[in-house]
């Protein structure tokens, strides 16, 4: 994986808005006002919104994944060096998840 790779995923996302509230070198990535993902340089990868406590902590026993710095116990950073096959799914499940958590008027008003 790649910055580039990931800002790509991140982007094609419908609805999906970047910006640098941090400053530069940090873009957060936002669908409905809400994050889903965060490219840093300083972490070396990104950081991902998942489903539960349980999923962050299975990906970062696993290996694929660590603590996600200053994010709930929910998030977990993928290192560049992540399959790109794996950061597509993990990119994906983090999109849908915040999407789906917007109320109803607010998703139906995003894009396909």
């Amino acid at each position: 994986m790649t910055h580039a790779l990931a800002t790509d995923l991140c982007a094609a996302k419908p609805g999906a808005e970047r910006s640098t509230p941090f400053g530069p070198g940090t873009d957060v990535w936002k669908v409905g006002g809400k994050i889903f993902a965060c490219l840093t340089a300083s972490q070396g990868g990104i950081t991902l919104k998942t489903d539960s406590v349980e999923t962050a902590e299975m990906l970062i026993s696993a290996g694929l994944g660590r603590k996600a710095s200053y994010f709930h116990r929910s998030w977990v950073n993928l290192p560049f060096s992540i399959a790109p096959d794996e950061l597509r799914h993990r990119v994906d499940s983090a999109y849908r998840l915040v999407r789906a958590s917007l109320p109803k008027k607010q998703q139906t008003s995003l894009p396909e």
